[in-house]
């Protein structure tokens, strides 16, 4: 080897050791990863998991229950609204042809409400009274049939008017109209066993039309007897509602039913009637401000063992509400009699309600009555009614 081939060779090498120094050591190997390690890793993996989906399932908004249409009643698992309604009377003054007591009970209802399942609900309204305690209504009503029927089944008073629907706490007057009481069996009227359907009817425009077919036993006190199984009675009604502006609508009806009466089983009672109310409530002013004008007429056919008695009764009425506590109101009655012939009543109330709240008041009415156009009776009668608990509604 020459000189320069030495030089060279020994350059190298100097180089070589010096790229030596300067490359960092290798990194050590790592260590095994123990099973134990692995078990700790996947338990957190899968807490982390159930984490995230515990709060995707809190930012989800629950779905409403809805129970057949109960609306909040679903959120009372299935438990019925109960309600107590008093109805005390007081009276002053003579009544010689229809005497009542100066202090009574006239009637507590207890209410038992609710829906049964998507496809019914049930109505019991139970009637304790000096004289007792009797089941006023106890229904189901169908409210999934085919084709949008609605059918009730159970003790109901019949769809007859508008007067005989309303109980005792509801009406506007401390008693119920001559026709009432002349006509129509007296106080509790067509309430019996029997079937109801009803149905909405096509219309046009905004007009609301409902016809009504209603089947009963046929036992309405002072009314219907029957005498045999299959002496039943019948019931239709059709009803027509419109707003005629924002603030006044008006309903008109019609009624008629049918049945035997005590005499036996080839002697019938047929009732027809006409019936009109006109409300007006200004929507944008004072909220308490209303008024409300009815009227019902009712003929009567019977018969008797001398051939049929016809008879014809009506009254019209007038209440007008003032503010939230104050409503003034007004009656007329004329009826003949259904077993009488030329037997006339008339008679006129005058009344005031104040309205402690919505769930009490007191009423005050002075009626005058001329019975047979020769009897006369001036009475002065007081009522306190009140409402405890969730009551349902009565019809509009």
């Amino acid at each position: 080897m020459n000189k320069a081939a030495a030089m060279l060779l020994g350059a190298a090498t100097w180089m070589g050791v010096a790229q030596a120094q300067e490359l960092p050591a290798p990194a050590p190997a790592p260590a095994p990863v123990s099973d134990a390690a692995k078990a700790q890793e996947e338990r957190i993996r899968k807490l982390e998991e159930e984490v995230q989906a515990l709060k995707a399932q809190g930012a989800t908004k629950p779905e409403p229950v809805q129970l057949g249409g109960a609306g909040g009643a679903a959120a009372k698992a299935l438990n019925p609204d109960i309600s107590l309604n008093g109805d005390f009377l007081g009276a002053m003054g003579r009544n010689e042809v229809r005497p009542v007591p100066g202090l009574e009970m006239h009637e507590a209802e207890l209410g038992i409400q609710s829906v049964i399942d998507p496809y019914s609900r049930g109505d019991v309204f139970l009637s304790f009274s000096d004289g007792g305690v009797s089941v006023e209504e106890a229904f189901v009503t169908l409210t999934a049939l085919p084709g949008e029927f609605v059918a009730k089944i159970g003790k109901m008073r019949a769809d007859f008017g508008k007067v005989n629907t309303t109980h005792n706490h509801a009406l506007a007057w401390t008693d119920r109209p001559l026709v009432t009481e002349n006509l129509m069996g007296g106080e509790d009227g067509i309430d019996d066993m029997g079937i109801s359907v009803s149905r909405i009817l096509p219309a046009p425009g905004d007009l609301f039309l409902e016809a009504t077919g209603q089947v009963f036993r046929g036992e309405s006190e002072g009314l219907f007897k029957a005498s045999r199984k299959n002496d039943l009675s019948y019931v239709g009604h059709l009803r027509g509602y419109e707003d005629l502006t924002e603030n006044t609508n008006l309903e008109l009806g019609y009624s008629y039913a049918q049945g035997h009466n005590e005499l036996g089983h080839d002697f019938l009672t047929k009732l027809s009637g006409v019936d009109f109310s006109l409300r007006w409530k200004p929507l944008r002013r004072s909220i308490y401000n209303s008024l409300l004008w009815r009227s019902e007429f009712i003929w009567s056919r019977r018969d008797q063992l001398l051939g049929p008695q016809r008879a014809f009764g009506w009254y019209s009425s007038l209440d007008y509400r003032m503010d939230q506590r104050w409503t003034v109101g007004a009656r007329f009655d004329w009826s003949e009699r259904a077993t009488a012939s030329n037997q006339l009543d008339r008679g006129a109330s005058a009344l005031l309600t104040y309205w402690m709240s919505e769930f009490s008041q007191v009423r005050g009415q002075y009626r005058f009555t001329r019975y047979d156009g020769r009897q006369d009776a001036s009475e002065l009668r007081l009522q306190l009614i009140f409402v405890m608990g969730a009551h349902g509604a009565h019809p509009f």
